[in-house]
């Protein structure tokens, strides 16, 4: 990953060489690269590109600069700087650019020997890089008009078997190698629904050819394996409409080289702000913003990471001169520099008491709670507040309803008590503040009744070990790996042997007692270690031992439950993912947005907004023995976090860099909790005590027709359950329609008829309705608007308190977290 590759250190002396206004002169060195070559064969070549930093940012002069070979017996270029062997021995090429030259040394070896083509080095990625081999084409589950081929060239063994031996080998005709099917379809000399893949005279059409004229080998004897590829540029700041060209290099087991760029795939996470129209080339939109480039090659992947600042100069002052409460702070102001982004104003008190109130206890401040803070003169009030608001009990029932939605199964399928008792145990973990690692380990490794150990209701939901598996790497690791139990995940370097592999720690969770009777399962179950399981390879029925998805397998006895090497694993401080991944959940939670989005997806080709800021939270919160509330706590105390939600002329555009902050609808629950509060009219659920809020339902299966409006997961639906954010014209019809809402304000029993009867001057009301709405006093105008209210029903105050507070909880200052 971007942010595992470079660290903190690196990436902050990489963006200060950014920001270094440099214009090109005659003191600047060219950037040519690869440095030296090394070209093994008669057909091999090298591309080579060169750059020059103008205004701070890379500049590519390829197209350009002037090459020449001091030894053109032994090393030809030609004008675009594509490197050739005519000899062997060392050789020197020249490039020379505005008045500066660069030499490159090249060693050229065996330069008459026509190296023999090798299926699985050259051959395969053609036809991987072609779309021979995608889901849309022959790389479909059932392939593509009866030739398949295993999906993006993952399967060598079975791709060469379909190419050479299915339909008795029609496909290649070695006695007229240009008569063979392949070729013949490929190049559209025969009918073909995918069209012309193969240019007659291409230099991918003519390996092919070549290939087939020497016998068409599975591998040359003594072949080397590919080991990595790499990406050139890693990073690249850029100004809008320019362009970049890319160049991949495979390294391979004996030590050889070979560019492999126009046999490589190409992917932008956001081709409209970066794209790569072209082979190798890579062209800047009209916006600025961020990018990451994907390079595949053969299951192997590397990534370039483009930046394109905003437009205009800021001063370096500006951000040197920003508060910074803590570390977050300073990992976000130098992001924004980088970008020429400028932050939002802090939000005032009233704003501040609101956002956190509801962030760590899910409920709006009191009237007099709001009216304390207010009048409190103090400096640091605002981290008071935080460490006060995480002592009080409301903390659990939230933050555990969020791990409700990603671990809570459906009643009518693993039954009612059991669900209950997951329930409480989840609330109690967060009662207790257990620490987090803890808390995963025992929940991974949870054995005993269902009926006593709530943890235990997992492995009564998942019953087996793929099931398992997917849901703990998602949920603890931030690695989807639901697409390698299929085949090699086509977005990261995960195998099914890999998935298989982690699957088989839970080989040996055994349960004993009432199975799984849908829609009534009632019984109790035991989780208990077994005396023997398996996990065996779906293709090759290889039985497979438990081995963690990097690092060293240790050995486990059979007496020890395989489950706790993997949570020792899991949590060792080797293993970067278990850290980053909760971080960034509960970033996304105060903040608006993860720095990796989606959040529990954390990979390669899917880099977060601020790499550095990411691995710092991780380790704080290992530094803190993963106390979350200490997490909580650090994020909301940053002065990033107190950012306004109102845009600058130089932020508008930013929706992941945290220049402002990004505003979210109230959850179900809090949204619900919230009107509760403020009508002072409880909800009754069904199953629930007396006056319950209703971040403490135990599930979803508990009917409430505004919780279900307002997103709540569907009780079908299995976990994780991640919560659609989006407002719809139907919540908005229910605040305004709704009658049990109605019935809140309009109740004889309510807050509005108390303070309509009350001896309190119309000012008084107003100013507690917007207390207990927006946690702030009416402005000047505001108040005007209210009076008037009241005014226009002197004979009725219960009327225009009505009146009034339903307007203040129909708009957006209300449903929103501003």
């Amino acid at each position: 990953m971007f942010y595992q590759q470079i660290s903190p250190i690196k990436f902050l002396a990489w963006l200060a060489v950014c920001l270094t206004v440099t214009d090109l002169s005659a003191d600047t060195k060219l950037t040519v690269y690869p440095t030296q070559i090394r070209l093994t064969g008669k057909a091999a070549y090298q591309q080579l590109l060169v750059s020059a930093s103008e205004d701070g940012h890379e500049l590519d002069v390829t197209g350009k600069a002037s090459f020449r070979s001091a030894d053109p017996k032994i090393v030809q270029v030609t004008e675009g700087g594509r490197v050739q062997s005519a000899g062997d021995g060392k050789g020197k090429i020249v490039v020379e650019f505005a008045g500066q030259v660069a030499e490159i040394t090249v060693e050229s070896i065996r330069s008459a020997e026509v190296v023999p083509i090798s299926f699985e080095l050259q051959v395969q990625p053609i036809l991987v890089n072609r779309g021979c081999s995608t889901g849309a084409c022959h790389g479909k589950a059932r392939g593509q008009n009866g030739f398949q081929l295993s999906l993006l060239g993952f399967d060598p063994g079975f791709d060469f078997a379909a190419l050479t031996r299915e339909g008795r080998g029609r496909r290649l005709f070695p006695a007229d190698p240009r008569r063979s099917l392949l070729l013949q379809k490929g190049a559209g000399q025969v009918a073909h629904g995918g069209g012309i893949r193969l240019p007659v005279g291409s230099e991918d059409f003519e390996t092919v050819l070549r290939w087939i004229a020497e016998g068409a080998q599975r591998e040359v004897a003594g072949e080397p394996q590919l080991e990595r590829i790499s990406l050139y540029p890693e990073f690249r700041m850029m100004k809008p409409q320019q362009e970049q060209p890319l160049l991949v290099t495979a390294y391979y087991s004996d030590g050889t080289e070979r560019d492999v760029t126009l046999q490589t795939q190409f992917q932008s996470n956001e081709s409209v702000i970066v794209g790569v129209p072209k082979k190798g080339l890579m062209r800047a939109g009209p916006i600025p913003g961020e990018a990451t480039i994907m390079a595949r090659f053969m299951g192997r992947i590397a990534t370039c990471n483009v930046v394109i600042p905003l437009e205009g100069k800021v001063s370096a002052d500006l951000y040197a001169n920003l508060p910074e409460n803590n570390f977050i702070d300073g990992f976000v102001w130098k992001k924004l520099q980088l970008l020429g982004i400028t932050p939002s104003d802090e939000i005032s008190d009233a704003a501040f008491m609101r956002r956190v109130s509801i962030d760590i206890l899910g409920r709006l401040p009191s009237a007099d709670e709001a009216r304390a803070f207010l009048a409190d003169k103090r400096a640091d009030k605002r981290a008071h507040l935080v460490d006060a608001l995480l002592q009080r009990p409301e903390y659990v029932d939230h933050w555990a309803s969020k791990w409700m939605d990603l671990l809570r199964p459906n009643p009518y399928r693993v039954g009612i008590k059991a669900v209950l008792n997951y329930d409480n145990w989840i609330r109690e973990n967060f009662r207790q503040n257990k620490p987090y690692d803890q808390f995963v380990a025992d929940l991974v490794t949870a054995q005993g009744s269902t009926w006593r150990n709530g943890a235990a209701t997992l492995f009564r939901d998942r019953r087996s070990p793929d099931e398992i598996t997917t849901m703990v790497s998602r949920l603890f690791l931030g690695v989807r790996l639901e697409c390698a139990k299929c085949h090699h995940h086509p977005f990261e370097k995960w195998s099914q042997e890999d998935f298989y592999s982690l699957a088989a720690y839970f080989s040996r969770v055994g349960r004993k007692g009432t199975g799984l009777s849908p829609p009534i399962s009632g019984g109790e179950e035991i989780i208990m270690l077994a005396k023997s399981g398996a996990v065996r390879h779906p293709i090759t029925e290889k039985e497979l031992a438990p081995r963690p998805l990097f690092g060293d397998a240790v050995v486990i006895p059979e007496t020890e439950d395989p489950r706790v090497a993997l949570v020792q694993w899991m949590t060792s401080p080797e293993n970067e993912y278990f850290a980053e991944v909760i971080v960034n959940r509960i970033w996304a939670d105060l903040m608006g947005r993860g720095l990796v989005e989606p959040v529990d997806d954390l990979r390669v080709t899917n880099p977060p907004s601020n790499g550095p800021l990411l691995k710092a939270l991780a380790q704080h919160l290992r530094e803190q023995k993963f106390d979350l509330k200490k997490l909580i706590g650090t994020i909301a105390k940053s002065h990033v976090y107190a950012l306004s939600t109102v845009p600058t002329e130089r932020n508008v555009s930013d929706t992941r860099n945290y220049s402002r902050h990004y505003r979210q609808r109230l959850r179900a629950e809090v949204l619900l909790d919230a009107i509760t509060d403020i009508t002072e009219v409880s909800d009754s659920f069904s199953a629930m005590p007396p006056q319950s809020r209703a971040n403490q339902i135990w599930t979803t299966r508990v009917s409430s027709l505004f919780l279900d409006t307002f997103g709540r997961p569907n009780p079908n639906q299995d976990p994780p359950c991640e919560r659609m954010p989006e407002s719809t014209v139907v919540q908005t019809l229910h605040l305004m329609n709704a009658p049990n809402l109605h019935n809140k304000l309009t109740t004889d029993a309510g807050f509005v008829a108390r303070m309509a009867a009350s001896e309190l001057p119309a000012e008084k009301i107003v100013e507690e309705l917007y207390l207990r709405c927006y946690t702030r006093l009416p402005t000047a105008e505001e108040l005007v608007v209210a009076r008037q209210v009241f005014e226009q029903s002197k004979d009725n105050r219960r009327q225009a308190t009505e009146d009034l507070l339903w307007a203040l909880m129909n708009t957006p200052e209300f449903v929103f977290k501003n």
